[in-house]
């Protein structure tokens, strides 16, 4: 899968989708399109289930920079990339067997004050 951000606050695509029986690991690339550097724009790509998410980014936020602004340790992580700043790129994998079709996911960005529009759909079939 690819993702890209840049100097805004949006994912493109907005939404992903995986099928379980046909992808066992699920490999993201996210890759940042921008110029600014990753202390002033910088972004990640986090999943969580949806009624997580939030909470999860305002625990990262107190994080900083340095922890890439998500909380350590926290078993509501599903998976997770590092910051990014513009003209970098990062990727992460992990077991599709995680996810649970009949559950929702939310993936979003943790960088502090981003949450709010820069979040996306992640859904997962059978």
């Amino acid at each position: 899968m690819e993702i890209r951000v840049g100097d805004n606050l949006t994912f493109t695509p907005p939404q992903l989708s995986i099928s379980k029986s046909k992808c066992p690991t699920v490999r993201l690339n996210l890759t940042h399109l921008g110029n600014l550097p990753r202390n002033g724009m910088g972004h990640n790509w986090a999943l969580t289930l949806t009624e997580n998410a939030q909470s999860v980014a305002q625990a990262g936020w107190q994080s900083g920079l340095e922890n890439q602004y998500m909380p350590l340790d926290d078993e509501r992580v599903i998976a997770t990339t590092d910051i990014i700043g513009g003209g970098e790129s990062v990727s992460v994998a992990f077991a599709s067997s995680l996810l649970d079709a009949n559950e929702d996911y939310t993936f979003f960005c943790s960088f502090v004050g981003h949450f709010s529009l820069m979040k996306g759909i992640f859904t997962v079939n059978e």
